[in-house]
């Protein structure tokens, strides 16, 4: 039987968001419906909310960092039972067949892999993401939450932590090694939590000194802003790795300047503009410039049981529903430490 649930939508492109109702699927024999308790705002739901990466399906409901528990499961699943702790991410299926899916990168699935929201599923229905109090998932798309992390905190970890942990994990973040985090951000906190935890020596770079103060908490041993044009000078050839998280028109030659012979700088920040840099940059250190996208479900999965065994979870703001729309100005106005959640029990109350 269909389940009419709570929901938070953006109407149109730009609209400000409202309460409503949605109706999700029977469950099907390999499903799991899930009783949300909360959902991280991203910034990429404030993007495809206004349409700022091309057109998207409206009624929108956004949201791909959702914690909660099982509620029912399909007649098939035996990975997960009522009660148990759960984390849906940023896509809710694949192909399955492929070569991507079938090495467990299914984010990179040659038929699409379809996205938790403002996407089209393989039976043509579009899909509805977290601001919502359920949510029917395939059960190979859902990730088990450890005890040890509270599900407020967990939330964020299935966009922001995995698109952060697995770079780092992929660029051998680890004992010996130099890691720079471009940004304290929804993103740059996490990435600092995780590479200080996988044993890197790391450093933010930041456009200025005023969270400078929470980045050394957060594991941070060093904190300079690029504001400074002496930072450039001063950290020349240092970093075996920069991860920038920030969706910002930076110039690429003056960070690639700051890696060691045969480093790498990882982009996981998506700015609306193209950057530039000079091919001498990359070519005389044998560097690299890559491109690094989520992961896919086992990583993700792994992600949850490494924050889970070091005591690791995303810096939150808990929102009601009717605080949404002033959270949408907050997160564009860099106004939150560090992820805005909703407590998805406020929706229609």
């Amino acid at each position: 039987m269909s389940t009419i649930t709570n929901a938070i939508a953006v109407p149109s492109p730009g609209a400000p968001l409202e309460q409503t109702t949605i109706t999700r699927r029977d469950l099907r024999p390999n499903d799991v419906l899930i009783d949300i308790a909360y959902a991280g705002i991203c910034h990429s739901d404030i993007h495809q909310a206004r349409e700022d990466w091309g057109t998207a399906i409206f009624p929108m409901v956004p949201g791909h960092e959702i914690a909660g528990t099982v509620a029912a499961v399909g007649s098939e699943v035996t990975k997960y039972k009522v009660g148990d702790r759960v984390g849906v991410g940023c896509m809710v299926d694949s192909c399955g067949e492929c070569e991507y899916c079938q090495a467990g990168t299914e984010q990179f699935c040659v038929k699409g892999n379809v996205q938790t929201y403002n996407g089209v599923g393989f039976d043509g229905e579009n899909t509805y993401g977290g601001y919502s109090q359920q949510v029917v998932v395939k059960d190979s798309f859902v990730c088990g939450i450890p005890e040890g992390i509270g599900l407020d905190v967990a939330a964020p970890l299935l966009c922001a932590g995995i698109t952060t942990y697995s770079p780092l994990r992929q660029w051998g973040a680890g004992p010996g090694k130099k890691v720079a985090v471009v940004g304290l951000g929804g993103l740059g906190h996490m990435a600092v939590k995780i590479a200080a935890a996988m044993g890197a020596e790391v450093t933010v770079l930041s456009q200025s000194l005023k969270k400078q103060e929470d980045g050394l908490k957060l594991g941070a041993k060093d904190y300079y802003a690029t504001s400074d044009e002496s930072t450039f000078q001063t950290l020349a050839g240092r970093f075996d790795l920069i991860l920038n998280t920030v969706s910002a028109d930076l110039p690429v030659d003056s960070y690639l300047s700051l890696l060691r012979v045969g480093g790498a700088m990882v982009n996981v920040g998506a700015p609306g503009t193209p950057l530039s840099y000079n091919a001498f940059s990359l070519i005389a250190g044998n560097k690299s410039l890559a491109g690094s996208m989520i992961g896919g479900i086992a990583e993700t999965q792994e992600m949850l049981d490494f924050c889970a065994e070091h005591g690791i979870g995303a810096e939150i703001e808990t929102i009601s529903a009717d605080q949404v729309n002033e959270a949408y100005e907050r997160v564009t106005g860099s106004d939150v430490r560090y992820r805005f959640v909703i407590d998805t029990a406020t929706i229609g109350a």
